[in-house]
């Protein structure tokens, strides 16, 4: 059953957002929340925030849609959507039915392929002036959104409702295939990609490896091409995965919050898995071998180890072509094989 509720912890309903929000609007996340609900302690802004959200508590009060299985917290949304039923906004290009006359404007670009808005920094065009805002984030490095349990900053507030999930233990998307659920359905997605299919649909230009997803083709092309995006503001050193550069900045200048092993205080980096680490301590090893009955810590051991089962050899030498089964293996194979070799 599909429901449509206001957005966490901001006092604004998701359904209400303008979608041409102006870049000088976004204030009311920065602001204290002093109104907190009694049942489950959210907080928000405003009253009538608080009071929109009580709703989702009693569903009872809900209103149904008779001609599909969404429901809305009060009429005033139920209404706008039966306009989608009504066609009331309905594109005449595509036959897709809106909401509303705004929501159809937009849409209506996607096929005149007009882009209004311009990002002053980069040249680069948006169909909406919200799409703008949010891309002005990445030259200035603002993280207006921020969750009140835990501090942590995001660029878009899509980003805190999907983090504030989290919090709550609310994984509503289901893998059908499997008993694990996901609080972001990108996430689902690349769960099904990557545990379920054995489809690499991305090849490598450079040497024909192929890749299950774009990012990880991306992040193997960097490896032909040395492209190292992400710099230091401190010093020289650049990488290639933000992830390593956090790593960097952690480390080498302090700059950022390590995570602690409550056990043995072993610190991790934000990349670095705590929570495997923490398994070895306890002795949990939920991941099963589908061909024996060995049990590993990490999805990505017994990934390892059932390349033993299959003979395959995934990790190739780059200067012999020699094939190995483990990414370590490869690495002490190289070293030795580039010894023999006598480069111009």
């Amino acid at each position: 059953m599909m429901f449509e509720c206001c957005t966490y912890y901001t006092g604004e309903r998701s359904s209400d957002v303008n979608i041409e929000a102006d870049s000088n609007d976004i204030t009311a996340y920065e602001n204290p929340r002093p109104y907190v609900c009694p049942v489950c302690e959210k907080r928000y802004v405003t009253k009538q925030g608080l009071n929109d959200h009580k709703v989702m508590h009693s569903e009872e009060d809900w209103c149904s849609c008779t001609q599909c299985e969404k429901r809305f917290i009060n009429q005033h949304y139920l209404s706008k959507h039966m306009n989608i039923h009504s066609s009331k906004y309905k594109c005449t290009e595509c036959g897709k039915c809106f909401r509303d006359n705004n929501r159809l404007a937009v849409h209506r670009r996607s096929h005149s392929g007009e882009k209004p808005f311009e990002c002053t920094v980069c040249s680069k065009r948006f169909t909406t002036s919200a799409d703008l805002v949010k891309h002005r984030r990445i030259h200035s490095g603002e993280k207006p959104y921020r969750c009140h349990l835990c501090d942590k900053v995001f660029s878009h507030s899509d980003s805190l409702n999907t983090h504030m999930r989290v919090h709550m233990g609310d994984k509503r998307y289901k893998c059908s295939l499997c008993d694990k659920s996901f609080s972001d359905p990108s996430n689902l997605q690349k769960h099904k990609r990557h545990a379920h299919s054995n489809r690499r649909p991305y090849d490598c230009r450079y040497c024909g490896k192929l890749f299950k997803s774009s990012c990880d083709l991306k992040l193997h092309v960097r490896i032909h091409t040395g492209a190292k995006p992400y710099s230091c503001r401190h010093c020289l050193d650049s990488f290639t995965q933000l992830g390593h550069l956090k790593t960097h900045l952690l480390k080498s200048h302090n700059e950022g919050t390590w995570f602690i092993c409550h056990i043995c205080l072993k610190k991790f980096t934000p990349s670095g898995d705590l929570k495997v680490h923490v398994r070895r301590h306890v002795g949990v090893k939920p991941y099963v071998c589908s061909e024996c009955p060995k049990c590993f810590c990490s999805a990505s051991e017994v990934k390892s180890h059932q390349l033993v089962h299959f003979n395959i050899k995934q990790f190739g030498c780059g200067l012999c072509g020699k094939g190995f089964k483990r990414k370590d293996s490869v690495k002490h194979h190289y070293k030795k094989c580039a010894n023999k070799w006598v480069f111009p």
